[in-house]
């Protein structure tokens, strides 16, 4: 659902991924997506990224949390399903396309669920 321009703040894109290959099991893997996926939807990093890995059973895989100057990144992998869940804020709009096409390149889920919001109010 598209906003009245004039009320937008952010796009909100959430990204529920099924089945990735065996990158959302490496650091360095994660970490080359945060950067080319930055790079491809025009964003700048704020400071160093915070990833992770922790939790135990199902729930143990990586996190990344990477600050952008116009808002943030957050991704959720596990280690066990090789699923992972990603959020993208921004108040600068990005091409959702670009996004699932570096999700494809560097993870292959054998499925993506999507959702992109306009937030404002």
């Amino acid at each position: 659902m598209n906003c009245d321009e004039s009320l937008f703040w952010g796009q909100h894109l959430m990204l529920n991924c099924k089945s990735g290959n065996d990158n959302v099991l490496n650091k360095e893997a994660i970490l080359k997506f945060k950067d080319e996926l930055i790079t491809s939807i025009n964003m700048e990093q704020h400071g160093e990224p915070k990833i992770e890995h922790f939790g135990s059973g199902n729930l143990a895989g990586w996190t990344l949390v990477q600050l952008i100057k116009t808002s943030n990144i957050s991704i959720h992998f596990c280690d066990e399903t090789h699923d992972f869940y990603a959020d993208i804020f921004s108040c600068k709009r990005f091409s959702v396309l670009k996004v699932r096409d570096m999700v494809m390149k560097h993870f292959a889920p054998k499925q993506i669920q999507e959702f992109c919001l306009d937030r404002g109010v």
